[in-house]
């Protein structure tokens, strides 16, 4: 009778905890780096370098990765890439109408690639991507590091 009264303790509790985990939500790499990319996306500054840059691609991914990409004018191209696991700190310098956010990475974790450049195509590796902001206040400075960290954790 006690290994039955034990073994129907054991079952109540397992499914308590099943009802409490299948109801939790769960945070996930793709809740992340969503916000990551919306925010972005939403702040990003092509005025600061419009002179210079024709288009940008800058792109999040579900696998964890930064990339980015400037098309300059003269046709050079500038491919920048790392790891979000890799992500060490970030650091903002201007104003909330606009500014440049450093992110850095560990150590030489981010690729950088040129094509069509005058001194001939380069890879190379960095230490950070500068991304040109505008419109951002601390509040989302502060969101944007708390993902970036808790994506380094997963």
């Amino acid at each position: 009778m006690k290994k039955f009264t034990l073994c129907l303790k054991l079952s109540f509790i397992s499914a308590v905890a099943t009802l409490l985990f299948a109801f939790s939500d769960p945070e996930s790499i793709e809740q992340y780096v969503g916000y990551l990319q919306k925010s972005f996306t939403e702040h990003y500054d092509i005025s600061q370098e419009a002179k210079q840059i024709k288009r940008y691609e800058l792109n999040i991914t579900n696998n964890g990765f930064c990339r980015y990409k400037r098309y300059f004018n003269n046709g050079k191209t500038e491919y920048f890439a790392f790891k979000l696991a890799k992500f060490k700190d970030m650091e903002y310098e201007g104003s909330t109408a606009v500014g440049r956010l450093y992110l850095r990475t560990k150590g030489d974790d981010v690729i950088v690639q040129t094509y069509n450049d005058r001194g001939g195509d380069v890879d190379s590796m960095a230490t950070q991507v500068i991304i040109p902001l505008k419109n951002i206040e601390a509040e989302d400075l502060n969101a944007i590091r708390e993902n970036l960290t808790k994506i380094c954790g997963l």
